[in-house]
């Protein structure tokens, strides 16, 4: 599984870029048939954007956004609707074989 960090109008320090991948790759618990997770930090005016875009196999892209004033409670939040995102579907695949 590949996990690609890119920040927007920032750096990211490499203890910040260590805990987006802890928080992202435990994403792998809820869907195991992930191949890539892009993340997308982007510095905004009145706080920050977060991004997330997992590809999952033959499906389209998941893609979960959070906007907040700190930047640790927008990736949690981010990484949150992601996590729901792929239970949901999970629950779908598994629905569909029955």
């Amino acid at each position: 599984m590949l996990i690609t960090i890119s920040a927007k109008h920032m750096t990211l320090s490499e203890r910040m870029v260590g805990s987006i991948r802890r928080k992202v790759g435990r994403l792998t618990k809820y869907f195991d048939k992930v191949q890539q997770f892009a993340v997308i930090v982007e510095r905004m005016r009145r706080g920050y954007h977060v991004e997330i875009r997992s590809d999952v196999e033959r499906h389209d892209d998941f893609i979960s956004t959070c906007d907040h004033e700190d930047l640790l409670a927008c990736i949690d939040l981010a990484v949150d609707r992601s996590a729901r995102q792929l239970t949901d579907h999970k629950s779908k695949t598994r629905r569909r074989r029955r």
